[in-house]
């Protein structure tokens, strides 16, 4: 694999890591909106807006290759569908703590899919970097819990931590099944079609269940609020996501967005003026060092079993 293009991709998965902790502050912003419309929106402004992109960009989609992955794209459009909704709606049934620590599980779940189905083997020295990762998110968390009064760990539902948990696996399978058809396709032959159907996918499940994600009251902050959810953390941070798995191995992918709780609880001092507990300066710098393991050996970190 080029290293300039190892490189790029690294880029883009640390530039989508840090912008999703902004999704935390729009989700705050945009309370008391159910699950699946702020899911509808977030998938339908980021599909307009790379529609917008594409058009005055003058980039080229390929249209035959969205017809002949038409299945794929489905899947994945239903996978990340499923994933946005069962997210936020841990956000609302358990304590925001649970759900970013639950959620943050996907490189877990990315690396036993890899293994198990893809027959790769990581490297002792990506296994460490994983683990050390992880000891930084629950460090982050108990920080978050002593500025917060709570019992750090201790959910008030069991529902919400298990939808926390579900999100993490849709997101695994997600990545694991497009790494596939990216190296195919372009970003954006792939991530129009996969905005649009997954929108599609949550509107029409909606209503199956009763609700209208159209019914909704739109106060002028809530408003900005799904715009800024659907620019940032999903039309640039998720597409820069997906994008990364050009050249990085799918859980590489998945532990970049472990500096997601690291972003958000900088956005939060500046947003709601939360400062974090000291412990919070020890949990990200064992972020950083975790990723840095996983993701330095590149394809040396993996062996064919």
């Amino acid at each position: 694999m080029p290293a300039e293009k190892r490189r790029s991709a690294l880029l883009e998965g640390v530039t989508a890591g840090v912008l999703f902790g902004t999704a935390a502050v729009f989700v705050r912003f945009a309370a008391g909106i159910n699950a699946s419309s702020v899911a509808f929106w977030r998938l339908a402004i980021a599909f307009a807006a790379l529609t917008i992109f594409v058009l005055f960009s003058r980039k080229a989609l390929q249209v035959d290759l969205i017809r002949k992955n038409a299945k794929t794209l489905i899947v994945l459009s239903a996978l990340l569908g499923f994933h946005f909704v069962f997210f936020t709606s841990a956000v609302n049934d358990t304590t925001i703590l649970n759900a970013t620590v639950l959620v943050n599980t996907v490189p877990f779940f990315s690396l036993l899919i890899s293994a198990l189905v893809f027959r790769l083997k990581p490297s002792r020295q990506a296994l460490f970097g994983l683990g050390i990762s992880f000891i930084g998110i629950w460090l982050i968390a108990i920080g978050e819990s002593v500025i917060k009064g709570t019992t750090g760990g201790v959910s008030p539902s069991l529902r919400g931590d298990l939808e926390a948990v579900f999100a993490a696996v849709f997101l695994a399978l997600y990545l694991n099944y497009g790494k596939v058809v990216r190296n195919r396709m372009n970003i954006f032959s792939l991530m129009m079609p996969i905005y649009l159907v997954a929108s599609l996918f949550v509107g029409f499940g909606s209503l199956a269940f009763g609700n209208s994600v159209l019914s909704i009251h739109l106060s002028p902050v809530v408003v900005a609020s799904l715009i800024g959810l659907g620019l940032l953390p999903t039309a640039v941070a998720h597409t820069l996501y997906f994008s990364s798995l050009s050249s990085l191995k799918s859980f590489e992918t998945a532990t970049l967005a472990l500096l997601e709780p690291v972003g958000a609880t900088i956005l939060g001092i500046a947003a709601f003026d939360e400062v974090p507990a000291p412990i919070f300066a020890l949990g990200a710098a064992l972020v950083l060092a975790g990723i840095f393991f996983t993701i330095r050996k590149g394809e040396k970190g993996f062996e064919l079993s």
